[in-house]
């Protein structure tokens, strides 16, 4: 989620107070209304990749998205014994600063993945102790992602420019964005990291069906998690958001074995809290983690703002699956990929 920063932004110092009491009571209040679970990932077959009967897939257009919007849910998953997340971040949520620090000692970009990283990790790791992650950075539909694999986790960055709230881009990033690609305005859209291009929007969603195809490979139920582009529902949402969750809808075309839950972001701070005080609890440490995550790369996060505004909300409504789909390539073509490898 980017755009608000300007506006909500806090001091430094009472961010990082609130923020840690916060995590604090979260994660007590957490212990005590967790369920008890086998941990999660260790099952798993003798290729070293996890089985699951259901894959749940995260569109997230910037590295805070899910956590604020497409929680508690995404916790039910995690914690979940047989279900496998996978989570795809379409841009940096760079901001516009690119590759650049704004002056701190890390760049924003990888802050926020710090961030979302720490949050999936703390969230598999709840009924156990830390396992070590496996990162890659397969070629897939001829694009070099960085995918990192944790437990039943699995992220892709694809690392494409923060368009700006209205989709217009912005001028250090040579404004280039999801809405400008969709229009045709631009012919390509690069990665911050000089990783790839995408060239044309529908190289982007192929690359996503791609993505979907390997990962539902082996698993009997699918349900994508996306914003939601109703303009009444889900009104004023970021360019992104909605930009993400069109291009997955329309990669996941023709997948009828897909449940397709759809959520309200930032128009949800404007509906009646409704989350229970265990369900906002859990939903509260997981963005307690991420922006902790962010801080210590020197980076700061309007949690005052946060807290007050998506916190107590969850409002999502779904469209259940309507037939079975045919079966994909074998999940294994991830298996022991060198970084850069490309996947068949």
């Amino acid at each position: 989620m980017t755009g608000l920063n300007g506006a909500h932004g806090v001091g430094r110092r009472w961010g990082c107070m609130s923020a840690c009491r916060a995590f604090a009571s979260c994660l007590a209040a957490l212990l005590a209304v967790l369920p008890a679970s086998p941990v999660v990932g260790e099952q798993r077959a003798g290729d070293g990749h996890p089985t699951a009967p259901k894959v749940a897939i995260y569109v997230s257009a910037h590295p805070d998205d899910w956590q604020l919007f497409m929680n508690p849910p995404a916790f039910d998953d995690a914690v979940q014994p047989g279900t496998r997340i996978v989570i795809v971040y379409v841009t940096a949520g760079d901001g516009g600063q690119g590759v650049g620090t704004g002056g701190r000692r890390h760049p924003f970009y990888l802050a926020r993945e710090r961030g979302a990283e720490d949050a999936v990790r703390f969230m598999a790791d709840v009924d156990g102790l830390p396992a070590r992650a496996i990162e890659t950075r397969p070629v897939v539909n001829g694009h070099a992602i960085r995918r990192v694999e944790y437990r039943d986790t699995t992220s892709y960055f694809l690392r494409l420019p923060d368009g700006n709230l209205t989709g217009s881009g912005y001028a250090r990033t040579g404004r280039q964005s999801l809405q400008r690609l969709a229009d045709g305005a631009i012919g390509e859209l690069q990665a911050i990291d000089g990783s790839t291009a995408y060239r044309g929007w529908g190289d982007l969603v192929a690359t996503l069906r791609r993505l979907v195809d390997l990962e539902r490979a082996g698993g009997g139920q699918l349900a994508l998690h996306l914003p939601d582009g109703d303009p009444v529902r889900n009104a004023g949402d970021h360019s992104d958001h909605l930009l993400a969750g069109r291009a997955m809808l329309e990669a996941a075309s023709g997948l009828t074995c897909a449940e397709r839950n759809y959520y309200v972001d930032y128009a949800s701070a404007k509906l009646p809290e409704n989350l229970e005080a265990s369900r906002r609890d859990l939903k509260a440490a997981v963005f307690a983690v991420t922006a902790a995550g962010i801080r210590a790369m020197d980076h700061t996060t309007n949690w005052r703002w946060y807290r007050s505004a998506y916190l107590g909300r969850s409002y999502r409504r779904t469209e259940p699956a309507s037939g079975p789909c045919s079966e994909p390539a074998a999940r294994d073509a991830f298996a022991h990929r060198p970084v850069g490898a490309t996947v068949p």
